[in-house]
């Protein structure tokens, strides 16, 4: 089965702030019917980087069986993760940059990875708040589950 998942993460240009994630996840079932499934949450004092990751790993998370799966982000630096090989140095270096600085996010690059496991991944990046309208709807999902009054705590730290 083919699957597209929107993503986006916000952490309000704020590192020490509160961050969301939105997820959109659509396919067409064998009937011709498209269908939506949608996360959204917010965390405590955490950045946008993470925040991306997220959104990317409960979409992936939630496919029950291996599909073909796009995921479109306004995240160059989660596409470019991908679509340059930068992860791929960093697992060869020990989760260190070229420059032998340690990646960040590590945790969640790895559960990104099982994640991705047992289905065929690609990522596309589109700019974002550009008008395309599914990322524009991840958008405001991220943004209202980072500016919710009833965050959660950081759970995926």
């Amino acid at each position: 089965m083919k699957v597209t998942i929107y993503t986006d993460g916000s952490a309000r240009s704020n590192p020490e702030g509160p961050g969301g994630y939105g997820t959109i996840i659509e396919y067409v079932d064998p009937n011709g019917t498209l269908h939506e499934r949608t996360f959204s949450a917010g965390y405590k004092k955490t950045t946008n980087n993470r925040m991306e990751l997220m959104a990317v790993i409960v979409g992936l998370e939630a496919l029950i069986r291996p599909c073909e799966v796009n995921v479109i982000s306004d995240s160059k630096y989660v596409t470019d993760a991908f679509n340059q090989h930068w992860i791929d140095s960093w697992q060869i270096n020990g989760w260190r940059t070229s420059a032998k600085k340690d990646v960040l996010n590590t945790d969640l690059w790895k559960r990104l990875l099982e994640a991705m496991a047992q289905h065929k991944v690609t990522f596309t990046w589109v700019k974002g708040h550009d008008g395309h309208p599914q990322n524009e709807r991840c958008d405001k999902m991220a943004t209202s589950a980072a500016d919710a009054e009833d965050l959660l705590d950081d759970v995926i730290a």
